[in-house]
This record gives C-alpha cells, structure tokens and sequence, in this order.
C-alpha cells in the first residue's frame, strides 16, 4: 500500500485477520467502520478489503469527488446507474468466491442481495474483528479525542453559569445543546439531564420536570468534534446545604467517587475489561448497593460513542495501550435519587491517563 496511506497498519491487521479467517475479502459498510480506516465520511458506501489486492471503495456520484480528496491513496470506483453494491464488488473480486466477510449489522435487504450476488459463498460475520481493530486508537484519533473531552469540560463550565434554581429539565438541556453546535459538531448523544429522583432513572429523556434549589442534578453529556465522540458525566447541588437529600445523597454520592477513583487507579494494559469492572463494582456491592449498579462500567468512545472496550463483567477483553474506556459507577435508588459519575480515560503503558478534566 502507498505511503501516503495512514491507515496501512489498521488495514494491513484487517487483512491479516481475514486471511486467519480464510476470507477472500472483507465488505464494509458502516459509515464509522469505513471512516476507521480510510477518513472518508459517507452514509452510502462499501469498502472491499482483499488479501489479494489493494482497498477499494464504492460509492455512488454524489461522493466520489470527496473521496478523491480525502483518501488519494485509496482505490474509488463509482457505482454505475441501477448497480448494487453487491454487483459492483463481485466484478471487482476473482471468480469462486468461497467465504465474504460483511458487518452483522447490515440491512436484511443488503444481507439478501449478498446471498443473492455471491450464492455459492458462505457470509461470515466480521463485527467483532473490525471493532477490535478500532479500540485501539491511532495518533491522530487518540489527539481528536482528547480535543473533543476539553471543549466538552469547556461546555460544561459555560453552562453550569447559565443555570438556574427554576430552570426544566429540557431548559437546561437546551443550554448545553446550544453550546455544543455553536463550539463543536453538536451532540454526541441526547444530553441527558436529571432532576431530583428523575436521576434514579439511568438515561431519563429530560422533560419539564423543575430543577429546584437543594436537589441534585444529573447531567450526561458529549460533545462531537471533528468527528469524534466525547463523553462525560457529573452531578451538582444549587446550595446543597440545604438539601432536603443531603444526607443519603451524600453517602451515596462518596461511594460512587470511591468506585470511580478505585477503577481509575486500578487501570491499566493487560487486565482484562471485566476485571477493571470488578474493582468498582466490589466497593457498591460491600457497600450495601450492588443491586442498584445495574450497568457496565464503561465502554469506549471514538467515531461512536459507545465502542469497545466495554468494561463489563466477566469481559475477556484484554485492555492495551491506545484504548479509551469510559469510567462510570453508578447507583440508582428508584422514586429516591441517583449518582453516576464518569470520566473517560486513556489506556496507556504504564497506567493511564484521565482525560476528562472537570471536577467531581
């Protein structure tokens, strides 16, 4: 592959992986996965990875140009009137066919024009080998990312100053959203806002509910940046000394930063992502609320915002260098109140680094 190209190792492992797999290409098509490897950004696509030749990708007119001008290097073929993807690469591939990688998560129709197409060949399921390939994050990804985390704590600090006692929960929602699309690319994910015991519900939809002064506030937000996802959760109190919670919520809330601060220390390459969940989930469950942590630990963050890693129980995912997980306990006390704190961070060789920088 060309120099120029600077996804050749990612793409060079794909290859390697299909060849253990005894796949004679690899079809891509979801937006996140073919971006992965080649920076191209469009929603109707299809990368053919081949041990026997070079990427090349299809696309219909509208995107060929951009194409052209984000991957030089990469091999584009424009789909001709009334061709389906399926009929494009099988001219583009050596006849006999036997085994096809494709993403698990294509449409029933495209899956049909594949079997159709290739009616001799065996498809074989491949999600779970390109999402291996994207947890660990390249240079250049790994510096988007963190740029994508400090305007999310930028955004946060902007618009904890525009709150107010008063303020719905779809009031403050607003005000984050505002300052996503005018700083960023908008939002990663519906910004989740909660108030009160509304934050017992772990991704309440905000509504009308009032923020009152005295009452906890949950709020989970990301900001996309330069196409990448950030992600990020805290919990504040207008006045908590007045707090009609105060007590429990506070007993809560220090169980939550005790996990989250143990499983921050504890990270590092060659644990296993189940283990890392261990280590915040021992302290809730001592604690006396291991069933009302309900979810992983954290999941990893890039082109989408939910990726692998995910730390979860029992996982076997081995962590390595390069990957961003995030690191989020919570506890959730229904018709009562609810805690989750988050921070994203970086798997690196001796540890890692926490990314998210604004205060618990």
């Amino acid at each position: 592959m060309a120099e120029e190209n600077p996804f050749d190792e990612r793409l060079e492992s794909l290859v390697r992986r299909a060849v253990r797999r005894r796949l004679d290409a690899v079809l891509l098509f979801g937006e996140a996965n073919i971006r992965s490897v080649t920076d191209v950004v469009c929603d109707n696509g299809c990368l053919v990875v081949s041990p026997h030749a070079s990427p090349t990708f299809i696309t219909d007119f509208r995107y060929v140009p951009m194409a052209h001008r984000v991957a030089p290097w990469l091999k584009t073929v424009q789909l001709k009137r009334g061709q389906s993807f399926a009929d494009a690469t099988k001219s583009l591939l050596p006849r006999g066919v036997r085994r096809l990688g494709y993403e698990g998560t294509v449409s029933a129709s495209r899956y049909r024009s594949l079997q159709k197409v290739f009616r001799r060949a065996v498809l074989v399921d491949v999600a779970e080998d390109v999402l291996a390939l994207r947890a660990v994050k390249t240079l250049p990804e790994i510096a988007k990312i963190t740029r994508a985390v400090a305007l999310n704590d930028e955004i946060w600090s902007l618009a904890r100053k525009e709150m107010r006692s008063g303020m719905t929960e779809k009031d403050i929602q607003r005000v984050i959203r505002g300052f996503m699309n005018a700083l960023g690319d908008g939002e990663a994910f519906e910004t989740i806002v909660c108030a009160g015991a509304n934050a017992a519900e772990c991704h309440h939809v905000p509504d009308d509910t009032v923020w009152r002064r005295g009452e906890p506030l949950l709020v989970d937000m990301g900001v996309k940046l330069d196409g990448v996802c950030s992600d990020m959760t805290r919990c504040s109190i207008l006045n908590p000394q007045s707090s009609i919670f105060n007590r429990e919520y506070s007993k809560v809330y220090s169980i939550v930063l005790e996990a989250n601060r143990a499983a921050i220390a504890a990270a590092r390459p060659g644990m296993t992502s189940g283990a890392l969940d261990k280590v915040a989930r021992d302290i809730i469950r001592k604690a006396g609320y291991g069933k009302a942590f309900g979810h992983s630990l954290g999941h990893g963050v890039g082109y989408e915002i939910h990726e692998e890693p995910t730390a979860r129980a029992k996982s076997k995912t081995v962590l390595e260098p390069g990957m961003f997980v995030t690191i989020e306990p919570g506890i959730y006390l229904e018709g009562k109140l609810g805690v989750r704190i988050e921070d994203l961070v970086l798997i690196t060789p001796d540890g890692c680094e926490v990314i998210t920088r604004s205060p618990k």
